[in-house]
């Protein structure tokens, strides 16, 4: 990577940024992420799709393959559930060299009530062979990567496709889902990181064999270099976000407080179980005080926090670190990657505190 490429964005990034958003680190505030403010990212473009001859299709090791029509699924039994998505690149351009790709800094993460209709009782339905080893979920949504022509298609273990809060999810807080956000079916998967979670959801491939599809074998790895066949990613590691106090300049993004006491507030959560710690620094991370928890959240919801900060005048950086009921603690500082997936390194906010 030369040094123009580690210092600006290149246009296609840009065109990127301007097609996905992040969520504002405000929207902390809301237990459930509003639609419009929810992170969004679109691999392809968003697909034609005709809700009234749309089908689900359900092939491969299977006693009796499917084709579900929309007006099936919503018959079905009936579940809401809120689900945390973080994206698996969220932080990457914080990193040096950085990644090029979607650009994100730290809001590429939402918590929505998603609605629909379990997945794993419709795998049963359709008798699931016993040598299945792989489900492939592919969308509606194509383009090219990596030279390839494809369906935007991720595989997942049959055991997590068996989870009982998997959701083939139809509606987004109580509304059908937005065309951006997968219209009109799309795959939740509660824990993992975005990539797992397929919109515009057509086709469920059951495979004898671990799914070699692009996103699985090429895509969403953990590599340190290009010759790395590297891990996949899956989970989501911990992370917590704090909403930066006081008011902004414009630009750059430096945050301006009053000195007293403030109530700093925010987010935590992981995809390997509760969070039961958060910790919070005004002095960049070298000294800590905990942070007091907010009521338990439904299962794969993020947890509010709060602590109070007794500001004095002067420049401080304040940082939050969260960790789970594994005993995982965020980084103080990232691990790079060749792709910028799973940077949970401790979000860090500059704050100058005026009389």
């Amino acid at each position: 990577m030369d040094e123009a490429t580690e210092t600006a964005f290149a246009l296609d990034e840009l065109d990127l940024a301007a097609r996905n958003h992040a969520m504002p680190l405000e929207a902390l505030r809301y237990d459930v992420t509003p639609e419009g403010l929810h992170y969004l990212l679109i691999h392809y473009d968003i697909p034609e799709i005709d809700p009234a001859t749309w089908r689900l299709e359900i092939s491969g090791l299977v006693e009796t393959p499917l084709s579900l029509s929309l007006e099936a699924l919503r018959a079905r039994p009936r579940v809401s559930a809120q689900v945390t998505l973080e994206c698996a690149g969220n932080g990457r351009a914080l990193l040096e060299p950085r990644p090029v790709s979607q650009p994100w800094l730290l809001g590429a993460v939402g918590n929505a009530e998603w609605t629909g209709t379990p997945l794993a009782p419709l795998l049963r339905e359709a008798g699931l062979s016993e040598a299945a080893v792989d489900l492939a979920f592919a969308g509606a949504d194509r383009g090219v990567e990596g030279d390839v022509e494809q369906d935007y298609e991720r595989g997942l273990p049959v055991a997590e496709a068996l989870r009982e809060d998997v959701l083939l999810a139809y509606e987004m807080n109580g509304r059908p889902l937005p065309p951006q956000h997968g219209y009109p079916l799309r795959l939740v998967v509660p824990g993992w990181y975005g990539m797992a979670h397929v919109k515009w959801l057509r086709r469920i491939r059951v495979l004898a064999r671990d799914f070699d599809g692009y996103q699985n074998l090429q895509g969403y790895r953990i590599r340190s270099d290009e010759d790395d066949p590297g891990r996949p990613v899956e989970r989501i590691v911990v992370r917590s976000l704090l909403v930066p106090p006081g008011y902004p300049s414009f630009q750059p993004r430096l945050r301006h407080a009053r000195a007293g006491r403030h109530r700093v507030h925010g987010r935590a959560w992981s995809g390997f179980g509760p969070v039961e710690e958060v910790a919070f620094s005004a002095d960049g991370g070298r000294s800590w005080s905990g942070a007091e928890l907010g009521p338990e959240p439904p299962p794969n919801a993020w947890r509010a926090w709060t602590c109070a900060w007794d500001a004095a005048v002067g420049e401080h950086e304040l940082c939050c670190r969260a960790t789970d009921a594994t005993g995982a603690t965020q980084a103080l500082e990232a691990d790079w990657n060749v792709g910028g997936y799973e940077n949970n390194a401790v979000q860090r906010v500059r704050v100058e505190v005026v009389a």
